[in-house]
């Protein structure tokens, strides 16, 4: 497993790098902001609720909850709606997984067999908030920064899975990474602009 600099603050990453949860929340919020800053929310919250336990935030009062996660800085440009998504998510793992986060790619099926990379995505998908794309990333994330490559992971990743990629948060290993990250989905938005420009010409 490589050392976590998704977040590129050390506190941050570290907690990343030892927490399914604080992973799996992160994930979850990196979208509509810069990439760094959704993977520092969940060290916002493991700081405001003295750690971070499924449980206590699966149960907490949403109201109160959502002020934890508004409360500058916030976790989210939308840290209310944001803040519902992540008490969904826990519920999720609390009713499917028995509050194990890291089960959703470890624990074996009903007939015993360790899950494949097909099964790690569908998991993931069937979590609140996650879709098609942020699946994919978490489970290139999982096999390129964490050692979990069950069967197939590359191929369920698609091309989040790739090697020598600069797509997603799985490729971010340092701030040079960073930057390449983001160029690279620049690039990406800017091309589908010009052909969703040139099809409507």
């Amino acid at each position: 497993m490589t050392s976590i600099c998704i977040a590129q603050e050390p506190e941050a990453d570290a907690l990343l790098e030892r927490d399914p949860l604080a992973l799996l929340i992160g994930m979850l919020l990196d979208q509509q902001i810069q990439m760094e800053i959704a993977f520092r929310g969940p060290k916002k919250l493991y700081d405001r609720l003295g750690g971070l336990d499924v449980r206590v935030i699966a149960d907490h009062d949403p109201d109160a909850f959502a002020t934890l996660a508004t409360t500058p800085p916030a976790i989210h440009r939308y840290g209310g709606s944001m803040a519902r998504r992540v008490q969904e998510m826990c519920r999720a793992i609390v009713e499917d997984w028995d509050g194990d986060p890291a089960a959703i790619w470890t624990a074996p099926g009903s007939d015993g067999a360790e899950p494949d990379g097909r099964e790690v995505l569908r998991r993931l998908k069937a979590l609140p908030g996650y879709g098609e794309q942020k699946a994919k990333i978490f489970v290139a994330i999982l096999g390129k920064q964490y050692g979990v490559t069950p069967d197939g992971w590359r191929e369920a990743a698609g091309d989040y899975g790739g090697t020598d990629t600069r797509l997603s948060a799985a490729d971010v290993v340092d701030a040079q990474t960073l930057v390449e990250v983001r160029d690279t989905k620049k690039a990406i938005k800017a091309a589908a602009r010009e052909k969703k420009a040139a099809s409507a010409g």
